[in-house]
């Protein structure tokens, strides 16, 4: 399989500051990198923790993107994600509704995503209404490894570049995105899918490790309706420095595959808020 590099992008189109919520909560991790990453391409992220937000001492209309790392927040007791999840429907949601409102970014990464979809806001914006969960792995472990992942044409609002194919990591031991046949179908006819797992000759795909959990339709990642909310369980972030890749060498690598989702998201933002 040849795999085709994201380019970066140059050109930003103003000097406007953009901020980027780091979301923490007890149990996050990976919010360094993520920190790094869209520091890296002309972000402005500072660390919130939730509580926070609770108090109201900081407030998301001073951001223009949400970002939610991954890791294991609380202890992902009951489910992964599932007690962010309950707190930002319980005490956040007009907040949030008033964010999205005005057009900001969403992003969620593996944790982040875990959460997103609790509380409804992928697939399909159903903020409080679950329509699809990320179950175990088909597994029955912890993944740990570099898989290959397509970007797919979607309505996604910032991704520009189409059909690419890059490595990207995975740590997850509840990835395998899961609903009934129903659902998955609106899903796919509504252009939501952004990422799928694919195999060596970039066809998605069903196959371990390559799908590392068996998620349907090999789906990686999805936006929903507007296109400005996006979740992933593969770390980008993991992957904005040519050196975060265990075999650039030997691949002759030249490119981080990473990169182009953060850079994506800080001109979106340049050009349309």
């Amino acid at each position: 399989m040849k795999t085709i590099i994201p380019s970066l992008r140059s050109g930003l189109v103003s000097s406007k500051e953009i901020n980027v919520c780091i979301l923490q909560s007890d149990g996050t991790n990976c919010d360094v990198e993520l920190f790094y990453a869209f520091k890296k391409f002309g972000g402005n992220p500072q660390y919130v923790h939730v509580n926070e937000l609770r108090s109201k001492d900081k407030t998301l209309k001073d951001f223009q993107i949400l970002a939610l790392p991954g890791g294991f927040s609380y202890g992902d007791d009951i489910a992964s994600g599932k007690i962010l999840a309950i707190e930002l429907i319980s005490f956040l949601k007009q907040e949030i509704e008033r964010f999205g409102n005005k057009g900001g970014l969403v992003i969620g990464i593996c944790n982040g995503f875990q959460t997103l979809v609790r509380t409804g806001l992928l697939p399909f914006g159903n903020l409080g209404k679950m329509d699809v969960t990320l179950a175990p792995n088909d597994s029955g472990h912890f993944e740990c490894r570099w898989i290959k992942l397509k970007l797919e044409l979607s309505k996604c609002a910032f991704l520009k570049v189409n059909s690419e194919i890059g490595y990207f990591s995975v740590n997850h031991g509840e990835g395998k995105f899961f609903s009934s046949p129903e659902v998955i179908k609106k899903v796919e006819d509504r252009n939501l899918v952004v990422f799928r797992y694919v195999d060596d000759q970039g066809k998605s795909t069903q196959v371990y490790p390559d799908n590392p959990n068996g998620s349907l339709n090999a789906i990686a990642g999805v936006t929903d309706p507007t296109g400005r909310i996006f979740g992933m369980m593969p770390h980008p972030e993991k992957f904005v420095d040519i050196t975060q890749y265990p075999n650039w060498r030997r691949e002759k690598i030249i490119k981080p595959h990473g990169a182009f989702i953060f850079e994506d998201m800080i001109n979106y933002v340049r050009e349309n808020l």
